[in-house]
């Protein structure tokens, strides 16, 4: 029991996110750097460039420089065990983002220094605060010009209503960038450049050695000393059980290209950030250090590899520690099985293993039984955990097979990327899966959904786009209520999901209000909790 509650107290699973082109890739590969992960950054930008960043596995991603899907790393750096949930930063891939914060103990904001909260970190941040996950910024590049940083606080405080804490204050942007005095130790770390690797040349000092009066220009020291005096009598006192409850947001400034600033912040993170928290079930609170294993299914994956045409289920550990060979329950179906091959995953790269923990992500072989939301546990203890919800698509097209002797491969490939979440897919009452209603969180979804029919499943697809624009699933129970009586306009269209569950498609808000209006007791819900 010992080395079990030891090794889940060191475990930290974390999620990153942020808008597009805020550096986010860049920050995970140097936490994996200083891990001993990878040996090269890779780089993200350009088609030409023969590397690319080591969490952009998919064909797609490498050829446009964006992460689509949400990877995970793991990796060990000063004894602790990290798991970094890699989320797709680009505005069209929120669906699989935020299904991945579920799986996450605390999250990761990196923001533009010179651009503050944007459209995309608001919307994960609304996701993060349903939840109360503890969030960390790191305010990145600095080594640009960037915006005043008490402007940058604010900032963060009025657009996601959240209290901060500058855990470190930059000396100066751009050019003049020249480190960050961290509060906590209450000492400067005065850079003087990278080798792109690790910090060089980094000086500490207190804030009193005649050495940094020396390093500093005489304006930027004068306005360090006046800085750290104005943060000492108006800010307020930090505090972790705050930081726990997701009210309070501990500030770092930096920048992951130099590495100015990055290592202090893993380090100071790890510190505070907390082990892996306790779960919500149908028994109750599912606590991490209980003995007995549980885990859930939060994303699914297909053809992550193209030689084996596989599928892989990733599940989030909550409790107890796994073994390989391991009997456990598929609570859904009610079968007890075997996870034969678990699989811990660096990108596309991964291991057998042999043992995780409560707070691990591990990768199982799926051949077809697992859907999102699952709960995979100890037969002998059987829990369901809360599911995973299902958030609504903001686009709609009709889908289907160009040839239409491909009509199996299509229906294989639609339903198996609807189910890792990638889309949603729906189809009308009693119709078959000749063509089908796909939803989506945004344009390049679609493209994906072409790419990958053609690449992986050899089948051409005919899309027409829909005029729909919002979407609500009905909450009434269908044994006392006739879904096909329901008064609506004639631009509402009734479908439903591959579970059968009933949903409106609407062309603008006004029909909503129409539909609740001449139907008394009609429910409807903007997201499913029923994944």
């Amino acid at each position: 029991m010992a080395d079990l509650k030891k090794e889940i107290e060191n475990r930290r699973t974390f999620a990153i996110i942020s808008h597009p082109d805020a550096g986010k890739t860049t920050i995970t590969e140097k936490f994996l750097l200083y891990g001993g992960a990878i040996q090269e950054a890779g780089m993200v930008k350009g088609k030409k460039n023969s590397r690319h960043a080591v969490s952009d596995w998919m064909e797609i991603e490498k050829q446009r420089g964006i992460s689509v899907t949400s990877s995970v790393l793991q990796f060990r750096y000063e004894g602790k065990c990290i798991n970094i949930l890699d989320t797709p930063g680009h505005q069209d891939f929120s669906e699989d983002t935020y299904r991945t914060l579920m799986a996450a103990d605390s999250a990761v904001m990196v923001i533009d220094a010179s651009k503050g909260v944007e459209a995309q970190t608001r919307k994960l941040f609304k996701v993060c605060a349903m939840r109360g996950v503890p969030i960390f910024t790191f305010i990145n590049k600095m080594d640009r010009e960037a915006r005043d940083p008490y402007e940058l606080l604010e900032d963060i405080e009025n657009e996601l209503g959240i209290g901060t804490y500058a855990v470190n204050w930059p000396i100066g942007s751009g050019k003049r960038f020249k480190g960050v005095y961290d509060r906590m130790d209450d000492e400067v770390i005065a850079f003087e450049g990278a080798d792109f690797r690790h910090e060089v040349k980094a000086q500490r000092l207190s804030i009193d050695d005649p050495i940094l009066e020396g390093l500093l220009p005489e304006d930027q020291y004068q306005t360090l000393i006046d800085d750290v005096e104005l943060l000492s009598g108006a800010g307020d006192e930090f505090d972790l059980k705050a930081v726990h409850e997701g009210k309070l947001s501990p500030v770092f400034f930096g920048s992951a290209l130099t590495n100015f600033g990055v290592e202090p912040f893993l380090k100071k993170f790890l510190q505070m950030t907390p082990p892996p928290t306790a779960r919500t079930a149908d028994i109750g609170v599912i606590d991490p250090f209980d003995p007995h294993f549980s885990a859930f299914v939060f994303k699914i994956q297909a053809n992550m590899n193209k030689a084996h045409r596989d599928r892989v289920a990733f599940m989030r550990i909550c409790s107890g520690k796994f073994e390989r060979g391991q009997d456990v329950l598929h609570v859904q179906s009610g079968k007890k099985m075997v996870l034969a091959a678990p699989q811990q995953l660096m990108a596309q790269d991964r291991s057998i293993v042999d043992e995780a923990y409560a707070g691990d992500i591990i990768g199982i072989f799926d051949p077809g039984v697992f859907s999102i939301g699952d709960t995979v546990c100890d037969p002998k203890h059987k829990c369901v955990f809360s599911g995973i919800p299902t958030f609504a698509p903001e686009l709609f097209a009709v889908v289907r097979q160009k040839d239409t002797l491909k009509r199996k491969q299509f229906v294989k490939g639609v339903e198996q990327i609807a189910q890792e979440g990638a889309i949603q897919i729906f189809r009308e009452p009693n119709a078959g899966m000749e063509s089908v209603i796909v939803g989506v969180v945004g344009v390049l979804q679609f493209e994906v959904l072409e790419y990958r029919l053609k690449n992986e499943y050899n089948v051409e697809i005919i899309r027409e786009n829909l005029p729909y624009e919002h979407v609500r699933w009905v909450e009434n129970d269908e044994d006392d209520f006739d879904i096909k009586k329901l008064q609506l306009t004639s631009d509402t269209k009734i479908v439903e999901d591959l579970k059968g569950n009933s949903l409106l498609l609407f062309t603008s808000p006004w029909n909503i209000t129409y539909a609740t209006d001449h139907n008394e007791n009609l429910r409807l819900a903007d997201f499913s909790e029923n994944a």
